[in-house]
């Protein structure tokens, strides 16, 4: 068996946001189309406030600037420039 795929959403989850919960649904469609596991977790950008936020961040294989309003847009900054600066897989939408 494979370990799952870790994904991390750079983002402050809020289920009122339809962007964000269609985000989680499209994951949830590409794991039963292509029989693969991914864990994801929603990253809230208070906890990428500092910019020791690499250790935290290398657990994810990619991470992906999810929809939506940042609370902390320095933290969301921190993450991309992670990628950025480490060549880490990144999208954002």
């Amino acid at each position: 068996m494979n370990d799952p795929l870790k994904i991390g959403i750079i983002g402050d989850f809020n289920h009122d946001r339809q962007s964000q919960t269609k985000t989680n649904e499209a994951l949830a469609h590409v794991l039963k189309k292509l029989s693969i596991s991914i864990d994801t977790a929603w990253l809230p950008t208070n906890s990428l406030g500092n910019q020791a936020v690499c250790t935290e961040l290398m657990v994810f294989h990619g991470l992906w600037a999810g929809p939506g309003d940042y609370l902390n847009p320095t933290g969301a900054l921190n993450a991309i420039k992670f990628c950025r600066e480490q060549q880490w897989p990144f999208i954002g939408t």
